[in-house]
């Protein structure tokens, strides 16, 4: 058997890193893949990870999900270094957040359901990115999207099954998605959209692509205090309510707490058997009051209509987005020459006085 290779992204820090310590734990041989924006962070979960696999081989990838180019530049990096995929973990993402509402769920009966599921605590106006594409739907669906489009080959290969395993989350309602607002431009929840979206998307992707040996997974790692978390109050906050963060894991599973524990059905799938898993369930990982970790499905509120339309749809929204991306760059180009020519002619003329 011939080495595996992982794919993860957005790697550098909480589940994604812990995800990368407890894959290299589970198999030494593998040819893991760091995709980060952050070509620092990226080095130094690298060398975090080589401390403690001394053998190990460890690769960095430069992906901003974000940006159409970006991943269109990394996608071209993977299939000169890779010829094929085992898994790509889709874990990147961005997490707007509302700071006066997370406050005042602090001092409400709300409070466990406002931990449990982020209700209420994610809705922020989105803004659009230098793509044109809203932000968040940008970073959690579509960069993603067009990486799977961009690495087909590698992942759909005669006699070679390939996994996909999306980061969602338990705030993926139904009642935050639109399929005739798939961006969320008008909505205040594009964070619940998004992960909406990317669980009808990874039904639409199995029905699909089963048959080419691609097998698309979710899973909802519970609430983890990440750095995502922490960056959104103050230090001396935390080491308040961490206390009843963990007293309040006795009363509810779905709090893993720990980047370790959070990354538990992401390691799971990674034991699996493909034709074994139920496309239309999530994963969770869950950690009980005395801190075991184990992984269990829940059937998604998903249907196959909508799943069809949005796969569509991103279809033809990956067409518009790679012809503007096209005329971009050639204006780019004559911009370039001009400024060129310009020079140049500048140049005869000192020349000539």
């Amino acid at each position: 058997d011939m080495e595996r290779v992982v794919i993860v992204t957005g790697a550098n820090s909480g589940i994604g890193l812990a995800l990368c310590e407890r894959l290299l734990t589970e198999d030494s041989q593998l040819q893991l893949c760091l995709a980060c924006r952050n070509m620092q962070r990226a080095e130094a979960a690298r060398s975090a990870l080589l401390t403690s696999h001394t053998d190990a081989h460890v690769d960095l990838l430069h992906l901003d999900v974000g940006s159409v180019q970006s991943v269109l530049n990394a996608a071209q990096e993977v299939k000169a270094r890779y010829n094929r995929i085992d898994f790509l973990y889709l874990n990147a993402g961005i997490m707007p957040m509302d700071v006066r509402a997370f406050f005042k769920g602090l001092f409400s009966r709300n409070v466990i359901n406002m931990f449990a599921t982020a209700e209420g605590l994610l809705t922020q106006q989105d803004c659009l990115n230098s793509d044109g594409l809203q932000e968040v739907f940008a970073t959690n669906l579509f960069g993603h999207f067009l990486m799977i489009r961009e690495l087909e080959p590698l992942l759909c290969q005669a006699g070679h099954t390939s996994r996909v395993v999306w980061t969602s989350s338990s705030n993926a309602r139904r009642s935050a998605f639109s399929i005739e607002d798939m961006q969320h431009r008008n909505g205040t929840e594009p964070y619940s959209s998004s992960k909406y979206a990317s669980d009808i998307l990874s039904l639409a992707l199995n029905r699909h692509k089963n048959s080419q040996g691609l097998f698309s997974s979710v899973v909802c790692p519970g609430l983890v205090m990440t750095n995502l978390t922490y960056g959104i109050l103050p230090s001396f906050f935390w080491t308040l309510i961490m206390p009843i963060m963990w007293l309040i894991r006795i009363f509810t599973n779905t709090f893993t707490l720990t980047p370790y524990n959070g990354a538990e059905a992401l390691h799971w799938l990674f034991l699996q058997q493909p034709q074994s898993l139920d496309p239309r369930a999530k994963y969770h990982s869950l950690t009980s009051g005395l801190g075991t970790n184990y992984t269990q499905p829940r059937q998604m509120d998903i249907d196959d209509e909508t799943s069809e339309v949005i796969y569509k749809k991103l279809f033809e929204l990956e067409k518009v987005v790679r012809r503007k991306l096209r005329e971009r760059n050639a204006d780019n180009e004559a911009h370039q020459q001009h400024l060129c020519e310009t020079e140049k002619s500048a140049m005869e003329f000192k020349n000539r006085i």
